[in-house]
Protein backbone atom coordinates (compact mmCIF):
# COMPACT_ATOMS: atom_id res chain seq x y z
CA UNK A 1 0.00 0.00 0.00
CA UNK A 2 1.21 3.51 -0.56
CA UNK A 3 0.79 6.22 1.85
CA UNK A 4 0.23 9.47 -0.49
CA UNK A 5 0.34 12.80 1.07
CA UNK A 6 0.19 15.15 -1.78
CA UNK A 7 -2.30 17.71 -1.73
CA UNK A 8 -4.83 17.57 -4.23
CA UNK A 9 -5.35 20.91 -5.84
CA UNK A 10 -7.57 20.03 -8.72
CA UNK A 11 -11.60 20.98 -8.06
CA UNK A 12 -13.36 17.85 -6.25
CA UNK A 13 -16.33 16.41 -7.98
CA UNK A 14 -19.11 13.95 -7.62
CA UNK A 15 -17.45 11.04 -9.48
CA UNK A 16 -14.35 11.65 -8.57
CA UNK A 17 -15.42 11.57 -4.59
CA UNK A 18 -17.38 8.34 -4.82
CA UNK A 19 -14.16 6.83 -6.41
CA UNK A 20 -11.90 7.83 -3.74
CA UNK A 21 -14.59 6.66 -1.21
CA UNK A 22 -14.78 3.24 -3.24
CA UNK A 23 -10.84 2.94 -2.37
CA UNK A 24 -10.78 4.09 0.90
CA UNK A 25 -13.07 1.30 1.66
CA UNK A 26 -10.91 -0.98 -0.49
CA UNK A 27 -7.86 -0.10 1.64
CA UNK A 28 -9.11 -0.10 5.31
CA UNK A 29 -10.53 -3.39 4.08
CA UNK A 30 -7.38 -5.07 3.36
CA UNK A 31 -5.83 -4.20 6.23
CA UNK A 32 -5.90 -6.36 9.21
CA UNK A 33 -7.99 -5.91 12.11
CA UNK A 34 -5.91 -3.56 14.91
CA UNK A 35 -4.78 -5.47 16.93
CA UNK A 36 -3.30 -5.19 20.77
CA UNK A 37 0.05 -6.30 21.32
CA UNK A 38 2.08 -6.21 24.52
CA UNK A 39 5.29 -5.48 25.71
CA UNK A 40 7.38 -5.58 29.28
CA UNK A 41 10.65 -3.65 30.16
CA UNK A 42 12.65 -3.47 33.56
CA UNK A 43 14.96 -0.54 34.89
CA UNK A 44 17.46 -0.99 36.33
CA UNK A 45 18.39 1.85 38.84
CA UNK A 46 21.02 0.68 40.99
CA UNK A 47 22.81 0.17 37.48
CA UNK A 48 22.27 4.28 36.91
CA UNK A 49 25.77 6.05 36.81
CA UNK A 50 25.98 8.00 33.76
CA UNK A 51 25.19 11.40 32.60
CA UNK A 52 23.23 12.41 29.76
CA UNK A 53 24.96 15.26 28.51
CA UNK A 54 22.69 17.65 27.61
CA UNK A 55 24.64 18.78 24.68
CA UNK A 56 22.99 15.32 22.90
CA UNK A 57 20.03 17.96 22.23
CA UNK A 58 22.44 19.88 20.16
CA UNK A 59 21.21 21.56 17.12
CA UNK A 60 23.25 22.94 13.60
CA UNK A 61 22.72 25.82 11.65
CA UNK A 62 24.89 26.08 8.74
CA UNK A 63 24.65 28.88 5.93
CA UNK A 64 22.11 26.74 3.51
CA UNK A 65 19.06 27.48 1.76
CA UNK A 66 17.11 29.45 4.52
CA UNK A 67 18.10 28.08 7.80
CA UNK A 68 20.05 31.55 8.81
CA UNK A 69 18.58 34.47 6.53
CA UNK A 70 14.87 34.06 6.73
CA UNK A 71 14.94 31.23 9.39
CA UNK A 72 17.25 32.72 12.06
CA UNK A 73 18.12 35.98 10.98
CA UNK A 74 16.18 38.71 8.83
CA UNK A 75 17.96 42.03 9.84
CA UNK A 76 16.51 44.79 11.69
CA UNK A 77 15.18 46.30 8.93
CA UNK A 78 12.36 43.39 8.27
CA UNK A 79 8.77 43.86 8.33
CA UNK A 80 8.76 40.52 10.25
CA UNK A 81 9.17 41.23 14.12
CA UNK A 82 12.59 40.63 15.26
CA UNK A 83 15.13 41.79 18.38
CA UNK A 84 18.03 43.23 16.89
CA UNK A 85 18.08 41.35 13.35
CA UNK A 86 16.39 37.74 14.96
CA UNK A 87 13.18 36.81 14.25
CA UNK A 88 11.20 36.81 17.54
CA UNK A 89 9.08 33.75 17.01
CA UNK A 90 12.04 31.53 16.03
CA UNK A 91 14.14 32.55 19.02
CA UNK A 92 11.07 32.29 21.05
CA UNK A 93 10.42 28.94 19.99
CA UNK A 94 14.21 27.71 20.20
CA UNK A 95 14.18 28.89 24.20
CA UNK A 96 11.21 26.68 25.16
CA UNK A 97 13.65 23.73 23.58
CA UNK A 98 16.26 24.49 25.85
CA UNK A 99 18.94 24.22 23.19
CA UNK A 100 21.97 23.50 24.56
CA UNK A 101 24.70 23.60 21.94
CA UNK A 102 24.75 25.64 18.48
CA UNK A 103 27.08 24.31 15.47
CA UNK A 104 28.15 27.01 13.13
CA UNK A 105 28.88 27.88 9.93
CA UNK A 106 28.94 24.78 8.75
CA UNK A 107 28.92 22.04 7.43
CA UNK A 108 30.67 21.98 3.86
CA UNK A 109 30.49 26.02 4.06
CA UNK A 110 32.66 25.86 7.66
CA UNK A 111 35.56 24.84 4.69
CA UNK A 112 34.97 28.26 2.13
CA UNK A 113 34.41 30.37 4.92
CA UNK A 114 36.45 33.47 5.69
CA UNK A 115 35.52 35.04 9.42
CA UNK A 116 36.64 38.59 8.70
CA UNK A 117 34.11 38.99 5.72
CA UNK A 118 31.56 38.77 8.11
CA UNK A 119 32.93 41.87 10.70
CA UNK A 120 32.19 45.21 10.77
CA UNK A 121 30.03 47.25 9.25
CA UNK A 122 27.00 45.19 7.34
CA UNK A 123 27.38 47.81 4.93
CA UNK A 124 31.03 47.13 4.13
CA UNK A 125 31.09 43.05 4.12
CA UNK A 126 32.14 41.51 1.07
CA UNK A 127 29.20 39.60 -0.47
CA UNK A 128 30.22 35.95 -1.55
CA UNK A 129 28.67 32.92 -3.68
CA UNK A 130 27.79 29.87 -1.37
CA UNK A 131 29.32 27.41 -3.94
CA UNK A 132 28.14 24.30 -1.94
CA UNK A 133 24.80 25.04 -1.83
CA UNK A 134 23.17 26.10 -4.92
CA UNK A 135 25.22 28.77 -5.56
CA UNK A 136 22.89 31.16 -3.63
CA UNK A 137 24.75 34.95 -3.06
CA UNK A 138 25.30 36.16 0.42
CA UNK A 139 25.88 39.35 2.37
CA UNK A 140 27.56 38.17 5.04
CA UNK A 141 25.08 40.08 7.62
CA UNK A 142 25.35 37.26 9.39
CA UNK A 143 28.91 36.69 11.16
CA UNK A 144 30.68 36.25 14.05
CA UNK A 145 29.19 38.65 16.32
CA UNK A 146 25.51 37.58 15.57
CA UNK A 147 25.94 34.16 15.69
CA UNK A 148 27.77 34.44 19.38
CA UNK A 149 25.31 37.02 20.08
CA UNK A 150 22.54 34.74 19.61
CA UNK A 151 24.28 32.02 21.30
CA UNK A 152 23.95 34.49 24.56
CA UNK A 153 20.41 34.92 23.73
CA UNK A 154 19.44 31.87 23.95
CA UNK A 155 21.64 30.22 26.63
CA UNK A 156 23.92 28.10 24.86
CA UNK A 157 27.39 26.48 24.07
CA UNK A 158 28.85 27.97 20.78
CA UNK A 159 30.53 25.58 19.17
CA UNK A 160 32.36 26.97 15.98
CA UNK A 161 33.68 25.18 12.77
CA UNK A 162 36.96 26.32 11.62
CA UNK A 163 37.95 26.88 7.80
CA UNK A 164 40.77 23.63 7.14
CA UNK A 165 40.11 23.41 3.78
CA UNK A 166 40.51 26.66 2.13
CA UNK A 167 41.35 28.19 5.40
CA UNK A 168 44.85 29.20 6.77
CA UNK A 169 46.49 28.23 10.65
CA UNK A 170 46.92 32.13 10.95
CA UNK A 171 43.36 32.71 9.95
CA UNK A 172 42.55 30.09 12.37
CA UNK A 173 44.55 31.27 15.48
CA UNK A 174 43.27 34.99 14.75
CA UNK A 175 39.67 34.02 14.78
CA UNK A 176 39.59 32.03 18.47
CA UNK A 177 41.99 35.03 19.24
CA UNK A 178 39.03 37.83 18.26
CA UNK A 179 36.82 35.57 20.18
CA UNK A 180 38.12 34.71 23.16
CA UNK A 181 41.30 36.79 24.23
CA UNK A 182 40.71 40.43 26.50
CA UNK A 183 44.31 42.28 24.73
CA UNK A 184 45.67 42.50 21.44
CA UNK A 185 45.73 43.27 18.34
CA UNK A 186 42.37 40.84 17.45
CA UNK A 187 40.63 42.14 20.90
CA UNK A 188 41.32 45.49 19.84
CA UNK A 189 39.45 45.50 16.40
CA UNK A 190 36.76 42.99 18.00
CA UNK A 191 36.02 46.17 20.42
CA UNK A 192 36.56 48.48 17.59
CA UNK A 193 33.47 46.64 16.18
CA UNK A 194 31.23 46.98 19.17
CA UNK A 195 32.18 44.10 21.48
CA UNK A 196 34.09 45.18 24.70
CA UNK A 197 33.93 41.62 26.50
CA UNK A 198 35.19 38.74 25.20
CA UNK A 199 32.42 35.98 24.47
CA UNK A 200 32.76 32.00 26.03
CA UNK A 201 34.12 29.54 22.75
CA UNK A 202 33.81 26.04 24.10
CA UNK A 203 33.71 24.06 21.15
CA UNK A 204 36.13 24.36 18.26
CA UNK A 205 35.86 21.75 15.35
CA UNK A 206 39.01 21.80 13.53
CA UNK A 207 37.46 21.55 9.33
CA UNK A 208 34.46 19.37 8.64
CA UNK A 209 34.35 16.23 6.40
CA UNK A 210 38.07 16.50 6.08
CA UNK A 211 37.65 13.39 3.76
CA UNK A 212 34.95 14.86 1.55
CA UNK A 213 33.46 18.62 0.47
CA UNK A 214 36.38 19.84 3.42
CA UNK A 215 39.45 19.13 1.56
CA UNK A 216 39.10 15.83 -0.10
CA UNK A 217 41.74 14.26 2.32
CA UNK A 218 43.21 11.07 3.74
CA UNK A 219 43.05 10.50 7.15
CA UNK A 220 46.81 10.19 7.61
CA UNK A 221 47.00 14.20 6.19
CA UNK A 222 44.46 15.17 7.81
CA UNK A 223 46.27 14.13 11.01
CA UNK A 224 48.94 16.07 10.76
CA UNK A 225 46.86 18.61 9.34
CA UNK A 226 44.67 18.81 12.98
CA UNK A 227 47.84 18.26 15.04
CA UNK A 228 49.12 21.68 13.65
CA UNK A 229 45.35 24.09 13.37
CA UNK A 230 44.90 22.99 16.99
CA UNK A 231 48.25 23.93 17.83
CA UNK A 232 47.84 27.50 17.38
CA UNK A 233 44.03 27.81 18.88
CA UNK A 234 45.21 29.20 22.36
CA UNK A 235 43.28 29.44 25.45
CA UNK A 236 43.07 33.10 26.66
CA UNK A 237 42.01 34.43 29.71
CA UNK A 238 40.87 31.26 31.05
CA UNK A 239 38.77 30.38 27.83
CA UNK A 240 39.21 26.48 27.66
CA UNK A 241 38.80 25.46 23.73
CA UNK A 242 37.19 21.87 23.83
CA UNK A 243 38.66 20.73 20.38
CA UNK A 244 36.77 18.49 17.99
CA UNK A 245 38.75 16.65 15.36
CA UNK A 246 36.80 16.00 11.74
CA UNK A 247 35.66 12.16 11.73
CA UNK A 248 34.01 9.59 10.08
CA UNK A 249 30.96 9.81 7.84
CA UNK A 250 29.21 6.58 8.65
CA UNK A 251 31.57 3.38 8.95
CA UNK A 252 34.75 4.71 7.85
CA UNK A 253 36.48 2.79 10.85
CA UNK A 254 39.84 3.64 9.07
CA UNK A 255 39.80 7.21 9.22
CA UNK A 256 38.66 6.70 13.16
CA UNK A 257 41.55 3.90 13.56
CA UNK A 258 44.22 6.96 11.87
CA UNK A 259 43.03 9.86 14.03
CA UNK A 260 43.21 7.86 16.95
CA UNK A 261 46.53 6.49 16.65
CA UNK A 262 48.23 9.83 15.47
CA UNK A 263 46.01 12.87 17.13
CA UNK A 264 44.06 11.36 19.81
CA UNK A 265 46.42 13.47 22.90
CA UNK A 266 45.78 16.52 20.75
CA UNK A 267 41.99 16.45 20.30
CA UNK A 268 38.71 16.47 23.34
CA UNK A 269 36.62 15.07 20.75
CA UNK A 270 35.87 13.23 17.40
CA UNK A 271 33.47 13.62 15.34
CA UNK A 272 31.02 11.29 13.78
CA UNK A 273 28.24 11.59 10.91
CA UNK A 274 25.26 9.73 10.15
CA UNK A 275 22.20 10.54 8.45
CA UNK A 276 19.12 7.76 8.03
CA UNK A 277 19.25 8.49 3.93
CA UNK A 278 18.96 6.19 1.36
CA UNK A 279 22.16 6.67 -0.81
CA UNK A 280 23.77 9.40 -2.66
CA UNK A 281 23.34 9.11 -5.38
CA UNK A 282 19.89 9.33 -7.67
CA UNK A 283 16.46 9.96 -5.46
CA UNK A 284 16.74 9.99 -2.22
CA UNK A 285 12.39 9.32 -2.01
CA UNK A 286 9.95 12.05 -0.79
CA UNK A 287 10.03 13.48 2.60
CA UNK A 288 5.39 13.06 2.62
CA UNK A 289 4.75 10.37 0.04
CA UNK A 290 5.75 6.88 1.14
CA UNK A 291 4.75 3.62 0.59
CA UNK A 292 4.54 1.34 4.78
CA UNK A 293 7.86 -0.82 3.31
CA UNK A 294 9.78 3.11 3.32
CA UNK A 295 8.59 3.78 6.58
CA UNK A 296 9.91 0.15 8.04
CA UNK A 297 13.21 0.75 6.15
CA UNK A 298 13.56 4.47 7.54
CA UNK A 299 13.15 2.91 11.38
CA UNK A 300 15.71 -0.09 10.59
CA UNK A 301 18.17 3.05 8.97
CA UNK A 302 18.18 5.39 11.93
CA UNK A 303 18.09 2.45 14.57
CA UNK A 304 21.35 1.31 12.55
CA UNK A 305 23.36 4.18 13.79
CA UNK A 306 23.96 1.95 17.44
CA UNK A 307 25.99 -0.22 15.28
CA UNK A 308 27.52 2.59 13.82
CA UNK A 309 28.52 4.14 17.28
CA UNK A 310 29.49 0.33 18.96
CA UNK A 311 32.06 -0.51 15.98
CA UNK A 312 34.03 3.19 16.52
CA UNK A 313 33.58 2.92 19.95
CA UNK A 314 35.61 -0.24 19.96
CA UNK A 315 38.42 1.35 18.11
CA UNK A 316 38.39 4.17 20.12
CA UNK A 317 38.43 1.96 23.52
CA UNK A 318 41.64 0.30 21.89
CA UNK A 319 43.82 3.53 21.97
CA UNK A 320 41.68 5.62 24.89
CA UNK A 321 40.09 2.64 27.80
CA UNK A 322 39.82 5.87 29.83
CA UNK A 323 37.06 7.65 27.26
CA UNK A 324 38.80 10.80 27.54
CA UNK A 325 38.19 11.50 23.77
CA UNK A 326 34.22 11.83 23.19
CA UNK A 327 32.34 10.86 19.85
CA UNK A 328 30.74 13.88 18.75
CA UNK A 329 27.63 12.71 16.53
CA UNK A 330 27.76 16.72 14.88
CA UNK A 331 26.06 16.01 12.07
CA UNK A 332 22.35 13.36 12.17
CA UNK A 333 18.74 13.00 11.06
CA UNK A 334 17.18 12.30 8.00
CA UNK A 335 18.25 13.25 4.40
CA UNK A 336 15.11 13.54 1.64
CA UNK A 337 14.49 14.72 -1.76
CA UNK A 338 13.87 18.49 -1.66
CA UNK A 339 10.27 19.72 -2.13
CA UNK A 340 8.67 20.38 -5.53
CA UNK A 341 9.17 23.48 -6.09
CA UNK A 342 11.96 24.66 -4.10
CA UNK A 343 15.57 25.76 -4.69
CA UNK A 344 18.01 23.16 -5.96
CA UNK A 345 20.70 22.95 -3.25
CA UNK A 346 18.76 24.32 -0.53
CA UNK A 347 17.54 21.13 0.97
CA UNK A 348 14.34 22.08 2.41
CA UNK A 349 11.99 19.27 2.74
CA UNK A 350 8.81 18.21 4.96
CA UNK A 351 8.51 16.69 8.08
CA UNK A 352 6.18 14.07 9.35
CA UNK A 353 5.62 11.89 11.85
CA UNK A 354 7.83 9.24 10.49
CA UNK A 355 10.66 11.99 10.95
CA UNK A 356 9.71 12.39 14.60
CA UNK A 357 9.87 8.69 15.33
CA UNK A 358 13.24 8.85 13.46
CA UNK A 359 14.28 11.88 16.17
CA UNK A 360 13.21 9.21 19.28
CA UNK A 361 14.55 6.34 18.44
CA UNK A 362 18.19 8.46 17.85
CA UNK A 363 17.96 10.19 20.81
CA UNK A 364 17.22 6.83 22.76
CA UNK A 365 20.28 5.47 21.42
CA UNK A 366 23.08 8.54 22.10
CA UNK A 367 21.44 8.08 25.84
CA UNK A 368 22.20 4.40 26.01
CA UNK A 369 26.14 5.66 24.94
CA UNK A 370 26.54 8.53 26.82
CA UNK A 371 29.79 7.13 28.64
CA UNK A 372 31.45 8.04 24.73
CA UNK A 373 28.63 10.08 22.97
CA UNK A 374 28.96 13.73 24.72
CA UNK A 375 27.16 15.99 21.82
CA UNK A 376 25.15 15.50 18.94
CA UNK A 377 23.79 18.02 16.44
CA UNK A 378 20.87 17.40 14.59
CA UNK A 379 20.61 18.71 10.59
CA UNK A 380 19.33 21.39 10.85
CA UNK A 381 18.03 23.74 13.01
CA UNK A 382 15.68 25.25 10.39
CA UNK A 383 14.59 25.07 6.98
CA UNK A 384 16.77 22.75 6.04
CA UNK A 385 16.70 18.51 6.23
CA UNK A 386 15.17 17.38 9.47
CA UNK A 387 14.77 20.57 11.15
CA UNK A 388 13.22 21.96 14.10
CA UNK A 389 11.28 24.63 12.33
CA UNK A 390 9.93 25.99 9.06
CA UNK A 391 9.67 29.76 8.09
CA UNK A 392 8.17 31.96 5.03
CA UNK A 393 7.93 35.35 4.95
CA UNK A 394 6.44 36.10 8.92
CA UNK A 395 5.16 32.29 9.67
CA UNK A 396 6.64 30.03 11.40
CA UNK A 397 5.64 25.97 12.14
CA UNK A 398 7.15 24.02 14.48
CA UNK A 399 7.64 20.14 13.07
CA UNK A 400 7.06 16.86 14.69
CA UNK A 401 10.42 16.78 15.18
CA UNK A 402 10.81 19.80 17.32
CA UNK A 403 8.20 18.37 19.33
CA UNK A 404 10.02 15.13 19.92
CA UNK A 405 13.06 17.43 21.29
CA UNK A 406 10.66 19.10 23.56
CA UNK A 407 9.10 16.24 24.90
CA UNK A 408 12.38 14.77 25.83
CA UNK A 409 14.26 17.86 26.46
CA UNK A 410 13.83 17.19 30.61
CA UNK A 411 16.60 14.21 29.93
CA UNK A 412 19.32 16.65 29.26
CA UNK A 413 22.12 16.75 32.19
CA UNK A 414 19.56 13.54 33.47
CA UNK A 415 21.20 10.33 34.85
CA UNK A 416 20.55 7.56 32.73
CA UNK A 417 18.84 4.25 33.84
CA UNK A 418 20.00 1.13 31.71
CA UNK A 419 16.74 -0.93 30.66
CA UNK A 420 15.43 -4.59 29.18
CA UNK A 421 12.64 -4.12 26.52
CA UNK A 422 11.30 -7.24 25.55
CA UNK A 423 9.19 -6.53 22.19
CA UNK A 424 7.47 -8.38 19.28
CA UNK A 425 10.09 -7.51 16.15
CA UNK A 426 9.47 -6.65 12.16
CA UNK A 427 11.91 -7.98 9.75
CA UNK A 428 12.58 -5.02 7.52
CA UNK A 429 14.84 -4.50 4.28
CA UNK A 430 18.06 -3.33 5.32
CA UNK A 431 18.75 -1.25 2.12
CA UNK A 432 16.66 0.51 -0.62
CA UNK A 433 17.36 -1.34 -2.95
CA UNK A 434 15.90 -5.52 -3.48
CA UNK A 435 19.09 -6.84 -2.48
CA UNK A 436 17.42 -9.53 -0.01
CA UNK A 437 19.34 -7.86 3.54
CA UNK A 438 16.87 -7.53 6.20
CA UNK A 439 16.48 -6.16 9.52
CA UNK A 440 15.17 -6.74 12.55
CA UNK A 441 13.38 -3.80 14.14
CA UNK A 442 12.33 -3.50 17.86
CA UNK A 443 8.16 -2.49 17.33
CA UNK A 444 8.97 -0.27 21.16
CA UNK A 445 11.89 1.86 21.64
CA UNK A 446 12.42 3.11 25.15
CA UNK A 447 14.42 5.34 27.61
CA UNK A 448 14.30 6.54 31.02
CA UNK A 449 16.25 8.66 33.18
CA UNK A 450 16.74 10.24 36.77
CA UNK A 451 16.72 14.05 37.64
CA UNK A 452 18.98 15.24 40.23
CA UNK A 453 15.38 15.88 42.27
CA UNK A 454 14.45 12.02 41.80
CA UNK A 455 11.76 12.69 39.19
CA UNK A 456 12.02 9.79 36.59
CA UNK A 457 11.48 10.30 32.87
CA UNK A 458 10.53 7.38 30.44
CA UNK A 459 9.85 8.12 27.18
CA UNK A 460 8.29 5.42 24.80
CA UNK A 461 7.64 4.95 20.86
CA UNK A 462 5.26 2.75 19.40
CA UNK A 463 6.35 2.32 15.72
CA UNK A 464 3.93 -0.23 14.96
CA UNK A 465 1.60 1.25 12.31
CA UNK A 466 -1.13 -0.45 12.84
CA UNK A 467 -1.06 -2.20 16.73
CA UNK A 468 -1.60 -0.76 19.96
CA UNK A 469 0.83 -1.60 22.38
CA UNK A 470 0.20 -2.27 26.43
CA UNK A 471 3.61 -1.90 28.14
CA UNK A 472 4.47 -3.14 31.34
CA UNK A 473 6.99 -1.65 33.13
CA UNK A 474 8.69 -3.08 36.52
CA UNK A 475 9.37 0.56 38.73
CA UNK A 476 11.04 -1.64 41.62
CA UNK A 477 13.57 0.24 43.22
CA UNK A 478 12.41 3.62 42.19
CA UNK A 479 9.54 4.40 44.96
CA UNK A 480 7.49 6.56 42.43
CA UNK A 481 3.93 6.78 42.95
CA UNK A 482 2.50 9.22 40.49
CA UNK A 483 2.94 9.49 37.02
CA UNK A 484 1.70 12.37 34.53
CA UNK A 485 2.43 11.91 30.93
CA UNK A 486 2.28 13.55 27.40
CA UNK A 487 1.90 11.70 23.37
CA UNK A 488 2.78 13.03 20.14
CA UNK A 489 0.62 10.86 17.41
CA UNK A 490 -1.14 11.37 14.17
CA UNK A 491 -3.48 9.56 12.25
CA UNK A 492 -1.28 8.39 9.39
CA UNK A 493 2.21 8.38 9.23
CA UNK A 494 3.07 10.92 6.96
CA UNK A 495 0.77 13.53 8.97
CA UNK A 496 2.83 16.94 8.71
CA UNK A 497 2.69 20.76 10.33
CA UNK A 498 1.90 22.92 7.27
CA UNK A 499 1.34 27.04 7.51
CA UNK A 500 -1.91 26.29 6.46
CA UNK A 501 -2.27 23.85 9.47
CA UNK A 502 0.28 24.30 11.90
CA UNK A 503 -1.02 22.17 14.72
CA UNK A 504 -1.84 18.81 12.74
CA UNK A 505 0.79 16.93 14.67
CA UNK A 506 1.39 18.19 18.42
CA UNK A 507 1.70 17.26 22.20
CA UNK A 508 -1.24 16.58 24.35
CA UNK A 509 -1.80 15.16 27.67
CA UNK A 510 -1.67 11.59 27.90
CA UNK A 511 -3.99 9.97 30.58
CA UNK A 512 -3.30 5.81 29.42
CA UNK A 513 -0.61 5.10 32.47
CA UNK A 514 -1.22 3.81 35.71
CA UNK A 515 1.05 2.68 38.76
CA UNK A 516 -0.07 -0.33 40.46
CA UNK A 517 1.48 -2.37 42.84
CA UNK A 518 5.08 -1.13 41.55
CA UNK A 519 4.42 -1.33 37.78
CA UNK A 520 3.58 0.91 35.12
CA UNK A 521 1.16 -0.20 32.75
CA UNK A 522 1.17 2.53 29.61
CA UNK A 523 -1.17 2.05 26.94
CA UNK A 524 0.09 2.96 23.61
CA UNK A 525 -1.99 3.63 20.03
CA UNK A 526 -0.23 2.99 16.74
CA UNK A 527 2.42 5.59 15.79
CA UNK A 528 2.92 7.08 19.14
CA UNK A 529 5.78 8.78 21.26
CA UNK A 530 4.72 9.02 24.91
CA UNK A 531 6.85 11.14 27.54
CA UNK A 532 5.98 10.03 30.88
CA UNK A 533 7.23 11.74 34.25
CA UNK A 534 7.55 9.94 37.13
CA UNK A 535 7.77 11.14 40.92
Amino acid sequence: MIINAKNNATKPNKEKMIKEGLLTIAMLASMPVMAQKTSTAVLHPDQAKEKINKEIYGQFAEHLGTCIYGGLWVGTESFIPNTDGYRNDVLQALKELKVPVLRWPGGCFADEYHWMDGIGPKENRPRMVNSNWGGTVEDNSFGTHEFLNLCEMLGCEPYVSMNVGSGTVQEAAQWVEYMTAEDGPMAKLRKQNGREKPWKVKYIGVGNESWGCGGNMRPEYYADLYRRYQTYCRNYNGNRLFKIASGSGEYDLHWTETMMKQARNQMNGLSLHYYTVAGWSGSKGSATDFSVEDYYWTMGKCLDIENCIREHSKIMDKYDPKKRVALMVDEWGTWWDEEPGTISGHLYQQNTMRDAFVAALSLNVFHKYTDRVKMANIAQIANVLQSMILTKDDKMVLTPTYHVFKMYNVHQDATYIPLDVQCENREVRARMGRDGETRTLPMLGATASKAADGTVHISLSNVDLENKNEVTIDLAGLGVKTVTGQILTCKKITDKNTFENPDVVKPTAFKDAKISKGKLTVKMPPMSIVALELK
